[in-house]
């Protein structure tokens, strides 16, 4: 790892974005790019996700930020120093740590030594250091090395390059020692904490504790088109999708079914209910996004339902929120397709109009192909199948 590639990543998340930092920087986009994921591949964390065309820091990268803005400060005065060459700020963090330990020790031959390096190697990597910086770091005399001025700033920041960086990269080493041993299962979100969902979740992370107390189970919910992007760079071990289909080269099990129903308001009249495509002509109807399963099967149910004319004149309003859903249906003349067994703790509940047996929600448990992965399904599959007492 080099000072430049540090310094071009703690642009890109100050600037949000690879083409930006790489202007500033007055590098061209792949080498911030190349940059970024170096540095991600050497602390095994994502630092960035996308928001749209939009970079954004992730959780983790945001805790991190303090400390890659101390190595982009002392880096910048490190170089202030002389006048360094135009690539000086590709430093590796070796030679910072090489010259802290000769500078301390006094003698070249000791720093050698203790880095299990010849002299001659150390020499020159110590002269390519005050080349790159531009001005001279250690007096050479018969008596052993001393630090110049300019040599005593230079290790006072090195020591503070080296410090920020070995916290960066212990914070990943105990992430990635908790992670190892933790399986993490992604699930659709659950449209409340009375939802048979919520509760098949909540007995899963009490009996899959008792059934592995060593390897900690993470549950995460979000859309299914994020639960199978988590599936495919593993960002999630195993998932629950709202849906009997998923890519090929995931193996699966489906958990449960549940019939969905035209959710309306209270107040409708029983022959408003008997032409379900006049009452989607008329009324908004809420739907969640297309990441989602659940709306998937909306736009199938409406396609066969209504022409592409009506389909087009169609008030839809984007919700990506269940409970929030609901309450557009009991208070604001809203329609939406739910799953039936989802309403059935309201009291009272909307008026639900069944659509038919084709059209039903389908719970499936998907994993990658690898033995470790299905022996964890196997532990899975029949705690998210058993019904609730």
């Amino acid at each position: 790892m080099d000072l430049a590639t540090l310094s071009l990543v703690h642009d890109i998340l100050e600037q949000r974005g690879i083409r930006r930092a790489a202007a500033r920087a007055g590098r061209p986009a792949s080498s911030a790019s190349a940059a970024l994921r170096r540095v991600e591949a050497a602390l095994s964390v994502p630092l960035v996700r996308r928001d749209g065309q939009a970079l954004v820091p992730t959780l983790e990268a945001e805790n991190r930020l303090q400390h890659f803005a101390e190595i982009a400060r002392a880096t910048a005065a490190l170089l202030s120093l002389g006048q360094g060459t135009s690539g000086g700020q590709a430093i590796p963090l070796a030679s910072l740590t090489r010259f802290a330990a000769a500078a301390k020790a006094g003698s070249i031959n000791a720093a050698a030594r203790s880095h299990g390096l010849g002299q001659p190697q150390l020499t020159r990597q110590l002269a390519h250091l005050e080349k790159a910086i531009g001005c001279t770091l250690l007096d050479r005399s018969a008596k052993g090395i001393g630090c110049t001025p300019e040599g005593l700033e230079a290790l006072a920041l090195a020591e503070r390059i080296t410090a920020a960086w070995e916290t960066l990269a212990a914070a990943s080493t105990e992430r990635f020692r908790r992670s190892a041993a933790t399986w993490r299962l992604g699930a659709i979100i659950p449209f409340g904490h009375e939802s048979e969902i919520a509760g098949m979740l909540a007995r899963l992370a009490v009996e899959w504790r008792a059934a592995r107390p060593r390897q900690p189970l993470f549950l995460s919910s979000t859309t299914a088109d994020e639960l199978i992007s988590g599936l495919k760079n593993r960002r999630f071990d195993l998932i629950l999708l709202d849906t009997d289909r998923y890519p090929s080269e995931f193996d699966g099990c489906l958990i449960d079914q549940s019939p969905l129903a035209l959710a309306a308001p209270r107040d409708l009249r029983e022959h408003d209910g008997q032409d379900l495509a006049a009452l989607l002509r008329r009324s908004p109807i809420a739907v969640p996004s297309p990441r989602s399963g659940l709306r998937q099967m909306t736009d199938h149910f409406l396609e066969a339902t209504l022409t592409s004319a009506e389909r087009a004149r169609l008030t839809l309003v984007e919700v990506d929120s269940i409970p929030v859903i609901i309450n557009l249906v009991l208070k604001h003349g809203h329609l939406s397709i739910l799953p039936e067994n989802s309403l059935a703790n309201i009291s009272p509940p909307p008026v639900l109009l069944p659509l038919g047996p084709a059209y039903r929600q389908s719970l499936s448990l998907v994993w990658p192909r690898d033995t470790l992965s299905r022996q964890a399904a196997e532990t899975v599959i029949p705690i998210l199948s058993r019904r609730a007492p």
